[in-house]
């Protein structure tokens, strides 16, 4: 399979004063085009620091991260967002709704970005909305909605521009069992049906369980990389 996002030896550190504070040491690991990828560990394991280089909101501080295979580090800003916005698609735990208007507007506001048509944006996002089962809810504004059917929003949001990858940051953070269940299994049929990449960042193993590679993180190394076999 081709390498979609390799990390190659990579470093992010923070400074705090005169003090330098490593959450990645040395990672190296390769993404595969199609897979569903669990990143894994404890609170301070770097999950969080990793998603954010994965995701190219962040440079590393030392080594090399290429997208598809571009450095990100020597893009020009604008490149690189253009990359990353035609590329990934991100889902929060937060949801980062806009709160003052509608689920429709929500979603179509990635492609204004992507310098869409305006007829051809709409059509994406009412066939996304109802796609995720809210094509009869695409006019009420979040507050309106469930938590459930917010993060379904922020999925039909990822989802609008077509990105190979879904980058997923504990998308069931703030939902009950079943709704994150539902939510889970929404992933998984992106991944299994539609052929994205799904990379989602997750303290749940029973969560990785719905991934096919599990990366487990400690102390901003990686300890172990596994797949599962089983997943269907």
């Amino acid at each position: 399979m081709e390498t979609i996002i390799e990390l190659q030896d990579t470093w992010k550190i923070y400074r705090m004063g005169e003090v330098e504070v490593p959450a990645l040491r040395g990672v190296s690991v390769e993404i595969k085009k199609g897979d569903f990828v669990a990143i894994i560990g404890a609170s301070g394991s770097g999950k969080s620091t990793m998603m954010n280089l994965i995701g190219c909101l962040d440079l590393p501080s030392r080594g090399c991260i290429y997208l598809k295979s571009h450095d990100i580090s020597k893009l020009s800003e604008s490149d690189l967002a253009s990359l990353r916005g035609r590329t990934i698609g991100f889902i929060f735990q937060q949801y980062n709704l806009i709160q003052s208007i509608t689920a429709f507007e929500n979603v179509v506001l990635p492609l204004e970005f992507l310098e869409y048509d305006d007829r051809e944006a709409a059509t994406r996002a009412r066939e996304i909305l109802t796609l995720v089962g809210l094509g009869d809810k695409m006019h009420h504004r979040p507050m309106q909605l469930s938590g459930g059917q917010q993060q379904r929003v922020s999925i039909a949001r990822s989802l609008v521009g077509d990105p190979e990858i879904i980058l997923a940051d504990e998308p069931t953070g703030n939902l009950d069992s079943v709704t994150g269940k539902e939510v889970l299994n929404m992933l998984h049929s992106l991944w299994k049906e539609r052929g994205k990449t799904i990379i989602m960042v997750t303290h749940d193993l029973n969560m990785a369980k719905y991934a096919h590679t599990t990366i487990e993180l400690k102390d901003g190394k990686i300890m172990r990389i596994s797949e599962n076999n089983k997943v269907n």
